[in-house]
């Protein structure tokens, strides 16, 4: 038998209280066996005799009426040992949030932008996300405004792992291109870097309840977004401390090899993928070798991966973002402190 500690987090209603329901009677409320002063945290202490548990938060109101948690079931593993801290929602969709196009008149006079609000961030205020900043914009969420009508997707693979409880929440904003030969290649993408973590950021901090440290901070492309992705982390560090560069022209109007090769080592997550044959293979191959002479662990911060006949378009982007998205933010364990 293995005890687990779940703690539940919500902006309760003045009169309503959070309870459990698990998969050993889904008819059985379990109370929470500590509940912090201001109410927002209820600690509950459950056991299984399996290596998972299957739960839902639920919400009783003060005139009584009985909510369970909106989605899938959670999943709580019990090992290692420790609390889990759940940030549920008990009204509205389990489908996020995609914003209309936006304007950031500080950015570039009028940079336009959308951005993705993970289901329930409406609702529990109380939660903070990572963020992942994406290129061409109009590829990301919508096929009417998307390349040859295939967009990639995100919203449904990001709230399909999250059903899997494989995923922590995430916000992410689509930036829009609006001369990507230039601003995605060098030295075009010195002003594009200056934009986004000078305007359309601090913008994106200062709208939604975002965590804004580099390890929660990622940029993502694909194509000449790739070589743009790897420019701003590798030149910003201290804003993004992860990059995808899916399918990247490295070497094309960039000087990435040369100053991976003789700068500084940066303190990066990593993940680089490319088709076959074709599709900037060698390319891709050769910064993956080269990171990995400069220090990068394949599995640890550099992942890499070669897709056999994957083409260069959105629709073979799109079945593999689930990996980058997985790499960075999937929901990991919380060691237990060492006495």
């Amino acid at each position: 038998m293995t005890a687990l500690e779940l703690r539940v987090v919500y902006p309760r209603p003045s009169g309503s209280k959070l309870v459990l329901r698990t998969e050993k009677d889904w008819n059985q409320d379990v109370q929470p066996s500590g509940t912090s002063a201001d109410g927002t945290v209820a600690t509950f202490k459950v056991s299984t005799e399996r290596p998972f548990l299957y739960f839902k938060p639920c919400l009783i109101t003060g005139d009584g009426q009985f909510h369970w948690s909106v989605g899938s079931n959670y999943l709580a593993l019990n090992a290692p040992p420790g609390v889990r801290d759940l940030y549920p929602h008990f009204f509205g969709s389990m489908n996020g949030e995609i914003t209309e196009r936006l304007t950031a008149p500080e950015a570039d006079g009028g940079r336009l932008y959308r951005v993705y609000l993970p289901p329930g961030y409406r609702e529990n205020t109380l939660k903070k996300y990572p963020v992942l900043y994406m290129h061409d914009g109009a590829n990301l969420f919508f096929p009417d405004e998307a390349f040859q009508g295939q967009d990639w997707e995100v919203s449904t693979t990001l709230e399909l792992l999250d059903s899997m409880n494989i995923l922590d929440r995430v916000i992410v904003v689509g930036v829009y291109a609006e001369d990507r030969m230039n601003e995605y290649t060098k030295p075009g993408y010195e002003a594009y870097g200056k934009m986004l973590t000078g305007s359309l950021k601090p913008l994106v901090d200062r709208s939604y309840r975002t965590l804004n440290t580099p390890a929660s901070t990622a940029v993502m492309g694909s194509s000449l977004g790739g070589v743009v992705s790897m420019y701003l982390a590798w030149q910003y560090p201290d804003v993004f401390g992860k990059a995808a560069c899916l399918s990247s022209t490295f070497g094309y109007k960039d000087d990435l090899f040369k100053r991976v090769r003789t700068e500084p080592r940066r303190a990066l997550q990593l993940y680089i993928d490319t088709g076959w044959p074709g599709d900037n293979f060698e390319e891709n191959l050769t910064m993956r070798d080269l990171l990995i002479e400069r220090g990068w662990k394949p599995g640890t911060d550099l992942l890499y991966f070669a897709f056999p006949y994957a083409q260069h378009n959105e629709a073979a982007w799109s079945m593999r973002i689930h990996i980058p998205f997985q790499f960075f933010f999937s929901k990991l364990p919380s060691m237990p402190a060492k006495s």
